[in-house]
C-alpha cells in the first residue's frame, strides 16, 4: 500500500496574519506538489486570513490546539465548530509543548483525539521523548504508554484516518536531529504497536510524520525511510526551505 506523504508546517507562535500572509505568498509556489499533502498549522488569530490566502492552491489549514467543549465559559480557549468555520481541517494534538508547558496529560489529550474526529477535524497526534528517558534507555515503552493512552477508545478506522508525528522532544529547536536509522526505528515501532492494538491493514494505512528538526539538508534521507510518510516542521516551516522539504 502506498500511503501519501504529509508535510505539514508547525508555525508555532509567530506570524501575525499580515506576516502570515506574506510569507502564504511567499511560499505558494514553492510548495507546489500534487503528489503531498501540505497542511499550514497556524495561530489561531491567522486562521482566517491564511485559509483566504491559500485558497485554490494545494495547502490545507490546520490549528495547533482547541478544547473539548464546543462552547461556554472556557476563557481563552477556542472550540472544534469555530475551527471547522474558519477553514481549519488538520489539528496538532498532544505536542510536546501542549504537554510540557501547559501541562496537557493522556487523558485530555485522549479525549481531543475523540472530539477531532467527532467534529471532522484530522488530528495530527505527536507522541516523543525526552532526552532522560532517551538514555536511560526506556524511550520505547514511554512512547508505547503514549499511543496506548491517546488512543483509547478511537476505532481503527478512524486510527486509518489519523496521522500520528514522533517527535523526539531532544531534537525541537535544538538543531540536534535524530538520525533517520534512530527516526525510522521509532517510527517503526509506532506502526507495530497499532498492528498490534488493531491490525495489520490499519497499521498500513496510518501515516507516521517525523518531528524533530526535519529541514531541507535532511528531509530526503529521512523520509527515504520506509515507515516515515512526512514531517512536522517547526522552524523551517517559516522560511522559503520549506519548499525543499515539501519536494524532497
Amino acid at each position: 500500500m502506498s500511503r501519501r506523504r504529509i508535510i505539514a508546517g508547525n508555525w508555532k507562535m509567530n506570524k501575525t496574519p499580515a506576516e502570515a500572509v506574506a510569507l502564504c505568498n511567499e511560499l505558494k509556489d514553492l510548495v507546489k506538489n500534487d503528489a503531498v499533502d501540505v497542511v499550514y498549522c497556524v495561530p489561531s488569530i491567522d486562521i482566517v486570513c491564511v485559509a483566504d490566502a491559500v485558497k485554490g492552491t494545494n495547502v490545507h489549514v490546520g490549528a495547533q490546539n482547541f478544547y473539548i467543549e464546543d462552547k461556554g465559559a472556557f476563557t481563552g480557549e477556542i472550540s472544534a465548530p469555530m475551527l471547522k468555520e474558519a477553514g481549519v481541517e488538520y489539528i496538532i494534538i498532544g505536542h510536546s509543548e501542549r504537554r510540557d508547558i501547559f501541562g496537557e496529560n493522556d487523558i485530555l489529550i485522549n479525549a481531543k483525539v475523540k472530539k477531532a474526529f467527532a467534529s471532522g477535524l484530522k488530528p495530527i497526534l505527536c507522541c516523543g521523548e525526552s532526552l532522560s528517558l532517551r538514555k536511560a534507555g526506556t524511550y520505547k515503552e514511554w512512547i508505547a504508554r503514549q499511543i496506548k493512552w491517546d488512543l483509547d477508545g478511537i476505532t481503527a478506522d478512524q486510527v486509518k484516518e489519523l496521522v500520528i508525528a514522533y517527535e523526539p522532544i531532544w531534537a525541537i529547536g535544538t538543531g540536534e536531529t535524530a538520525t533517520a536509522d534512530q527516526a525510522q526505528e521509532v517510527c517503526g515501532l509506532i506502526r507495530q504497536l497499532i498492528a498490534d492494538m488493531y491490525d495489520a491493514a490499519t497499521a498500513e494505512a496510518v501515516r507516521i510524520q517525523y518531528g524533530g528538526s526535519m529541514n531541507a539538508g535532511n528531509a530526503a534521507e529521512l523520509l527515504s525511510k520506509p515507515d516515515i510518510d512526512g514531517g512536522l516542521i517547526g522552524g523551517a516551516s517559516l522560511k522559503p526551505d520549506f519548499g525543499k522539504i515539501v519536494n524532497a
